[in-house]
């Protein structure tokens, strides 16, 4: 399998031997190599004896020259006569400037007196070997210092890994860990985020099952010994219909669980939902029109929760308001301790009833964008005007 640290460092480094070469093919194409040699002219300007003088003077004169600038020099008469030379033979000029010419560039100047004065630095008689070996020293240099900052991205993106494939093997604990601030860190962040919402469901649902295993027992065995006593026909029914509510809560429950979003959406005029349900309990809603977008059936079933669960465990008078964006109800009772308000909402919580009916009502609340809360013996559930379709 070919390690993507492996790829990516390998990318690095064969980027950077492109970029070299090409550094190096444009810098001996283009480079100018002129200043070395113009410092080699001035000074011969001023070494040199004249153009009268004889070859001996002029090689003696050459020789001090190059060995003050390290260069190979001969000089040449105006028609491209040879007059002295040191160092390895120089071709007669073609023209100023500087050309190229075998074992390395040439440099030509004129003097004044019409001689030509024809150089070759030492150090480029070396050749490229010296710029190469440079080079090479570069980008091994680069490659050594690349390597632990490639490896290091990579080995969090191995560890991100292990997290999904532990997360996917059953490990819902699984985790990794959050390490810088670039894509890689919020990919981890977003696992985190993910496996810790997957663990809350699948803990959530084991719970549900368990607790609703327990409440299922109760009217199963009432009917079972209604049965077996041949008591009345209503108790058996009551009881049916307490099983079959309880079913259907759970299943409610499991659903919203899964679903984020609403399956449809209408609109719906939360006062008059809510006074319609206040009316089958013998209540009177009160308040203003709250007209919005969301689903009548949950909405529904929320009211019919708060409304059921004040008169199973409150006291007249029930007080049923709505305002937009807001359902209140509040009964006369001594209310919900402080430290028990929250937990209320769990399902099966055994302080006020037993079920799932107000953990139903905060489900169905976020649902539609809003919140469910419990003020002592008033219960405030938040609303959304509108809320995201599935």
């Amino acid at each position: 399998m070919r390690r993507l640290y492996l790829r990516i460092y390998f990318a690095v480094l064969a980027s950077l031997a492109v970029f070299a070469l090409a550094a190096g093919v444009l810098w001996r194409t283009l480079g100018d190599p002129r200043d070395g040699h113009e410092v080699a002219a001035v000074v011969a300007r001023n070494v040199l004896p004249a153009a009268a003088a004889s070859s001996t003077e002029q090689q003696a004169a050459l020789e001090r020259v190059a060995r003050d600038v390290g260069a190979d020099l001969a000089l040449f008469t105006p028609d491209g006569a040879r007059l002295a030379g040191v160092g390895r033979a120089l071709p007669a000029p073609e023209r100023g400037g500087w050309q190229r010419a075998r074992g390395g560039p040439l440099w030509a100047t004129q003097l004044d007196d019409g001689r030509w004065l024809v150089a070759r630095m030492a150090h480029q008689r070396r050749g490229p070997a010296l710029g190469l070996f440079a080079l090479a020293l570069i980008l091994v240099a680069i490659g050594v210092g690349a390597y632990p900052v490639v490896r290091r991205l990579t080995k969090r993106l191995e560890r991100l890994q292990h997290g999904v494939e532990a997360l996917g093997a059953g490990d819902l604990s699984a985790r990794v860990k959050v390490e810088g601030r670039d894509e890689v860190a919020q990919l981890a962040e977003s696992f985190n985020r993910a496996a810790a919402r997957i663990e809350e469901l699948v803990a959530a649902h084991k719970s549900l099952l368990a607790n609703a295993s327990h409440e299922l027992r109760t009217p199963l065995a009432r009917i079972r010994m209604a049965l077996e006593l041949g008591k009345d026909r209503r108790e058996v029914e009551r009881d049916i219909a307490e099983l079959d509510a309880l079913i259907d809560e759970v299943l409610l429950a499991s659903r919203l669980d899964a679903v984020r979003a609403l399956d449809t959406t209408e609109e719906v005029d939360l006062l008059a939902l809510a006074a319609e349900e206040a009316a089958r309990y013998d209540f009177e809603a009160q308040g203003e029109p709250a007209p919005m977008r969301g689903d009548p059936r949950l909405l529904r079933r929320a009211i019919r929760n708060l409304l059921e669960n004040a008169r199973r465990h409150g006291a007249p008078p029930v007080e049923v308001r709505v305002r937009p964006g807001e359902l209140r109800v509040c009964d006369a009772g001594p209310g919900v301790p402080e430290a028990e308000r929250e937990r209320i909402f769990q399902p099966f919580h055994s302080s006020r009833g037993t079920g799932l009916g107000l953990s139903l009502v905060r489900q169905i609340a976020r649902r539609h964008g809003g919140e469910a809360r419990c003020e002592g013996n008033c219960f405030v559930v938040t609303l959304r005007s509108s809320v995201p379709t599935g």
